[in-house]
């Protein structure tokens, strides 16, 4: 099946394409998400509109406390290391292990954001990482923690004609640790269940999320009782989500023991 017809139009700059969006417009980047949408047919925008070669939104900005990463940097940049990564490797990680090589190449770090799949890698990992996503639409600029900002499955914290122009991602602190795991039945596909989990006291933040509940990340109570072993994996989801049957979290339990492993390992 092909997509059913709609215009394309290429935005000249970030007010171009916020005054685009509040005609009617969908915007597109990488196109990994919504173009198997559109080739079901299961979104029939009439117009859609490019923001992959925004300047703005291609920027990568170092600063003291943390790196501002541009919307449209694509996963590959961050895997290949031409994006900063001021946690020293653990989002080149990340992003190595998203999907196909193929994907990569096209798929950018705002588009996963922003179609806030929950299972994709980005909204679990930006989430446990203490991120910050940068909004800019017709009221101004805003700033929306990531736990804000994924508000739902597939639902975020966007408004009429606003556009995720960055990510802030803090610097952690010296000795600061962090543990994320994923399961997916094969290599390629999106997470069964996820977790990530950031051990930074320097910087006074602990974080224990969990991912792919089909809804958006879960962030548990008490993350140093979890870290320090002073509270049960199990238990701590089973109190969070107590409306879930223990067997439909065997494998959320799973992720947040191993990623915990690897953050206080």
């Amino acid at each position: 099946m092909k997509s059913a017809p709609f215009d394309y139009l290429a935005a000249d700059d970030l007010a171009d394409a916020g005054a685009l969006l509040r005609e009617g417009g969908k915007p597109v980047a990488g196109n990994q998400s919504l173009g198997p949408m559109l080739n079901l047919r299961l979104v029939r925008p009439g117009r859609l509109v490019d923001l992959s070669g925004l300047p703005e939104l291609r920027r990568v900005e170092e600063r003291e406390d943390c790196v501002r990463l541009g919307a449209a940097i694509t996963h590959a940049e961050i895997e290949d290391g031409e994006a900063a990564d001021p946690t020293g490797g653990w989002l080149r990680a990340a992003a190595a292990g998203i999907a196909y090589r193929a994907v990569r190449n096209r798929g950018t770090l705002g588009g996963s954001l922003a179609h806030a799949d929950p299972a994709a890698d980005w909204v679990i990992v930006m989430t446990g990482l203490c991120a910050t996503a940068l909004l800019a639409g017709p009221e101004g600029a805003r700033r929306v923690p990531l736990e804000d900002f994924v508000t739902g499955p597939f639902a975020t914290a966007l408004g009429e004609g606003e556009i995720l122009t960055a990510v802030e991602v803090p610097r952690p602190g010296r000795g600061a640790r962090w543990g994320y795991w994923k399961f997916a039945r094969q290599v390629g596909e999106f997470a069964k269940a996820s977790a990530a989990v950031l051990v930074d006291r320097e910087a006074g933040r602990l974080r224990c999320a969990v991912g792919a509940l089909g809804r958006q990340p879960l962030l548990l109570d008490d993350p140093a009782g979890l870290i320090e072993g002073r509270v049960d994996p199990g238990e701590a989801l089973r109190r969070a989500l107590p409306e879930r049957a223990v067997e439909d979290l065997a494998l959320h339990v799973t992720a947040l023991r191993r990623a915990l492993e690897a953050a206080t390992a």
